[in-house]
This record gives C-alpha cells, structure tokens and sequence, in this order.
C-alpha cells in the first residue's frame, strides 16, 4: 500500500473511532442532571432510573445521566427554568407544561384519554405534529412521551361519589390553569401546590385532598393521612421528557442520538410498569384501610363539559385538537 492509501486509511480510523468511541474531550465525563418530583417507588423514579441505566450503558463514560427525584432540583416550574438556564439537562413535566405551552391543556380534558392505546394514537398523529412544535417555540425539545398516569382523588372528609361530594373541599392540584378550573366546575376549593409540600398539607389539614395517580399516592405516603380514595380516573396525564433547546444543542449530535432514542425506547417500560403499578398499588392502599370507593362517571362528564369548551373557545387551534383527539379515541382497542 503506498504512503498515501496508508494516511488516508489512517484517517478513516481516526474518524470512525471519533464518532464511535470518545468524541470531543468536553463530552468526557460529562454529567447530565436529570431531575423529577417523584419518590422513592413512584413510576417518575423507577422510569428515570431505567432510563439513565439504558443511557448510560450505550454513552460508555462519555457522559453520565444521573437522576434526582423527590424534588431535589426544585418544583416543576423550577426545574423547567433550569432547562431553560442550562443548569439541569433533563426534567419529567407533566400537568405544569399547560402552564408553558397553551395547546398542553388538551391532556387537563376530563375523561378525554381512554387508554394507553387511545393515547398511542393521540401520541403520533397529534402530539408530536402539533404540542412538541409548542413546547419547543417556548425554548423546550421533548425528546419521548412517558407516564404519570390516570389520576384519583383522595381526601380525608367524605366519600366522593359525585361532583356535589366535592363542594366546600379543600384540593391541592398542580401548577396548571386548567386543574383548577375543572375542580371548580365540580364545587371543590382547589390550590395548586407543589408535591413537595403536600404530605404535610394533607396532615396539617390546610387542605382536605387531593388527586394523583396511584403511584404518586403510594410512594410518597398520601394515602396514609387520607381516609378515601375515590376511583374516579378523572383525567390521563402524560409525562414529557423534556430538554432546554439551547442546552440540547450545545451538546455532541452522537450524544444526543444516544439520549433520544433511549428515551423513546424506554417509554415501553414506562408503560408496562405503569399498569403493574396501577394493580398493585390499589390493593396496597385498600390494604392499609383506605376506604376505596367507585364514582358516577357520567355525572363527572356531564359537569366537564364547560371546560372544554371554554378551552376550545381560549385556545387557538384547541377545538380541532380536542375533535380529533375524541375521534382517535373510537377506532381505540
């Protein structure tokens, strides 16, 4: 081989171990923060748990993904400024992207999620063509599509049955306009909180429920200082693996291949350990003398109807949304 076809095999090598093996030295040890508002147990932890260990596996030290649960990098709203600042890369928002993203609201829709196939559906031919356009004029990427899951309400007064059940009730919701409106169309009191504080708010009595999906519940221990737990799968809420843009594109284009396709990959786990879950954890709580009781479903849609219209009527482009997320959901399994 003559000395050029040596320096040039050289240099095809050197190229491909580049991209394969050690990118740039400033991706070296890299660590990149993922925070979340989940506990120990809760799907948030044991989702992003999974998904670091993926990562990291296939990152080989070149960057690590370390998690931080049960609010250490701050509340939602904080940690989606820290997105913005570059001082955390990930984040797990859910209810609060409303608040950021206007078109977010269609998940805060009473009963509009039928199922994990339904929402599939809404998934692919809505979300990613429609809401991440949203989320990333606003100075966020979403990189997948989790879970937080389909959302009960407890309380320490009275069984809840019916919308009237809830009038007078003090509700802690989270930080997303139209949680609140909702609960305010059944006659509750409703006052977004952060996760962090509501343990204690539930305790103390400065407020009388709440509602959460089952592994929120459990995990964080709600459901030992509430004395029903009315099954009332009042809304599905996604959760949305979400990157700062300027951060994101700071990074190496190998390392954020990496990063996306894992995210995307995991959420298969996000969701067969969310209906495990969703199992398991009720009997848990029925377990440990939480008085467990079904609603009147048709009663709760009945009283929901204002608020998508008024979301309909707000939002620019939300009818549509809302109409084809309604017809998705015929053709569900």
């Amino acid at each position: 081989m003559s000395p050029m076809k040596v320096a040039f095999a050289i240099g095809l090598g050197a190229a491909a171990w580049l991209v394969f093996a050690g990118a740039p030295a400033s991706a070296q040890g890299l660590e990149l923060k993922f925070g979340h508002v989940g506990e120990p147990g809760s799907l948030f932890q044991l989702s992003a748990d999974e998904f670091a260990k993926r990562a990291n596996e296939r990152l080989g030290g070149r960057a690590k993904v370390v998690a931080f649960g049960s609010s250490q990098l701050g509340g939602d709203k904080e940690m989606l400024q820290k997105l913005k600042l570059g001082t955390i890369e990930f984040a797990l928002p859910s209810t609060v992207m409303s608040s950021e993203a206007d078109l977010f609201g269609l998940f805060e829709m009473p009963y509009l999620v039928k199922d994990r196939a339904h929402m599939a559906r809404i998934e692919k031919e809505i979300f990613w063509p429609k809401l991440a356009p949203a989320a990333e004029a606003k100075g966020y990427r979403i990189l997948a599509v989790w879970e937080n899951g389909f959302r009960h309400i407890t309380n320490s007064r009275r069984p809840i049955a019916t919308p009237a059940d809830l009038k007078g009730i003090k509700l802690r919701v989270p930080e997303g306009k139209w949680r609140v409106k909702m609960f305010q169309a059944y006659g509750a009191n409703p006052s977004p909180m952060k996760f962090s504080e509501l343990f204690v708010a539930l305790q103390t009595g400065v407020m009388d429920g709440q509602e959460n999906p089952f592994a929120q519940i459990y995990s964080a221990k709600l459901h030992e200082v509430q004395k029903y737990l009315s099954l009332s799968g009042h809304v599905y809420t996604p959760a949305f693996v979400a990157v700062g843009a300027r951060k994101w594109d700071s990074l190496p284009a190998d390392l954020r291949a990496v990063l996306e396709v894992t995210a995307k990959e995991t959420q298969a786990y996000v969701y067969a350990t969310s209906e495990r879950l969703d199992r398991e954890l009720l009997d848990a709580v029925k377990k440990a003398g939480t008085l467990v009781g079904e609603v009147d479903k048709n009663a709760f849609i009945a009283a929901s109807r204002p608020i998508y219209e008024e979301f309909g009527k707000e939002v620019p482009g939300a009818a549509e949304l809302i109409d084809r997320a309604i017809a998705l959901g015929r053709t569900s399994s």
